[in-house]
């Protein structure tokens, strides 16, 4: 069972690590991590790199995709090789998933339209510029395509999947296994819940990197 996991300068760690540490465990898995080019990718602070093994041209029918995202896919949007490869692998995969705004890059290959999908909830308003319904929930399936939403929610994805994929009781053994057991010392995880001015400081400090 091949796992592309897609990366780009600007990625968000934790969108495909999350999910990684969930489906690299899976019987049979073979992960494999691409972009466009092989070779090292930076995250979006610069500080961490990981690499891409694979050029896009060598992965082209993975069981599995998982887009995540970053404040690069703003560009991506825009990128038709990116598409173009998201699209072409969507055609034969078992799943196609997202995490965080790795959603709007599924939504602009034209994979969301008319369906019911999340993303960062900063840019979940934008999946409908694209024919996709916003929804405010933390991992949406419509058929074979799995969306989540901000970051740590990709492990949530995983686990949806894995369970899928190999049950209910592998899935909990995985999430025992990781001791993904959320005890967070704030409440303020959601745009729902944080105080209104922790939700305009974060404003602040995205509008100094978008």
């Amino acid at each position: 069972m091949q796992i592309a996991c897609f990366l780009f300068d600007g990625i968000t760690a934790l969108d495909i690590v999350g999910p990684y540490e969930v489906l690299q465990r899976l019987p049979e898995a073979d992960v494999r991590f691409v972009a466009k080019q092989a070779g090292e990718i930076r995250t979006d602070n610069k500080f961490l790199a990981l690499v891409a093994d694979h050029g896009i041209d060598e992965i082209t029918e993975p069981d599995i995709v998982v887009v995540p995202g970053g404040f690069a896919t703003r560009a991506l949007e825009h990128d038709e090789e990116t598409l173009d490869w998201i699209r072409a692998v969507d055609a034969n995969t078992t799943w196609t998933t997202s995490v965080c705004t790795g959603s709007m890059l599924l939504a602009a290959a034209g994979l969301l339209e008319g369906k019911e999908a999340t993303s960062h909830w900063a840019s979940l308003p934008r999946l409908a510029d694209y024919g996709a319904i916003p929804t405010a929930r933390r991992v949406v399936e419509q058929g074979k395509v799995i969306t989540a939403a901000g970051v740590s929610s990709g492990i949530d994805m995983g686990l949806t999947l894995a369970a899928k994929i190999a049950g209910d009781e592998f899935a909990q053994a995985v999430q025992l296994g990781i001791e993904y057991d959320p005890q967070p010392p704030f409440d303020a995880g959601s745009v729902e819940k944080a105080p209104d001015q922790i939700v305009e400081l974060l404003a602040n400090m995205y509008a100094g990197r978008v």
